[in-house]
């Protein structure tokens, strides 16, 4: 099967400072995916560098096309979607308003953002509830909701999640790693990044862990979640 995503030799540095050095990693259609390490492994920028947002060396190949050209809206025209690790909503606005902001590159189809409006209410009854407050209002949990729904009125085919679980209750983080995995019924695949390792792995296909800005483990997700380096320095335990 021809590989959704294919990320080939890619460097990031900040001045002198490399933070992702020479990384590779791909991912088939239909996949969840994800990266795990400690804070401060380059994770963040890895996503970020591959949306676009950051300037970096080597190649992004999504759907066999180089986006070292594209920028980040052209990204997002092609089904190439980033949910940033601090959701950057617009508080002061609605909660369907920061959704219709998610159907920017497709503002020219009116009765298409209408439907998908709809079906991300439907995904997301609190949302629908919700629909004509400040985003500010929301708790946590449902700010991830939004900047999950609002993201999907971009129709993606890949999403990559910055750290969707952080600072969210754990009964939260369990309906959020649902969410997530339930996606994949929308043709949507999913490149994660996620401090939380264990519920990572569990929903993922495969994972990469980052160290340093650099790859240094790769496999199944359910074998990682039974590597013994990885139980003893992400999971917290022994295997």
């Amino acid at each position: 099967m021809k590989p959704l995503l294919e990320i080939e030799d890619l460097h990031v540095a900040y001045g002198k400072v490399e933070a992702v050095r020479g990384v590779g990693l791909r991912m088939l259609p239909g996949q969840i995916v994800t990266v795990i390490g400690p804070n401060g492994a380059g994770k963040t920028t890895l996503l970020a560098a591959a949306a676009g947002l950051l300037r970096s060396r080597g190649k992004v190949i999504y759907d066999g096309v180089d986006l070292e050209r594209l920028d980040v809206e052209e990204r997002v025209e092609r089904g190439f979607c980033l949910v940033p690790e601090r959701r950057e909503l617009f508080g002061d606005m609605a909660v369907a308003d920061n959704l219709l902001l998610g159907a920017y590159t497709r503002r020219h189809d009116g009765a298409g953002v209408k439907q998908s409006l709809e079906q991300v209410f439907s995904r997301f009854p609190r949302l629908a509830e919700r629909r004509r407050q400040k985003a500010q209002t929301l708790s946590g949990g449902e700010r991830q909701m939004l900047a999950l729904g609002r993201a999907l009125m971009a129709k993606p085919r890949l999403l990559l999640l910055d750290e969707p679980s952080l600072g969210l209750a754990p009964i939260m983080v369990r309906e959020i790693f649902r969410i997530i995995a339930s996606l994949r019924d929308l043709g949507v695949s999913i490149l994660l990044v996620e401090q939380n390792a264990r519920a990572a792995l569990e929903t993922a296909d495969y994972g990469y862990v980052l160290e340093m800005g650099a790859i240094t483990h790769q496999g199944a997700a359910a074998t990682l979640a039974h590597d013994p380096r990885v139980v003893a320095t992400y999971l917290g335990g022994s295997s």
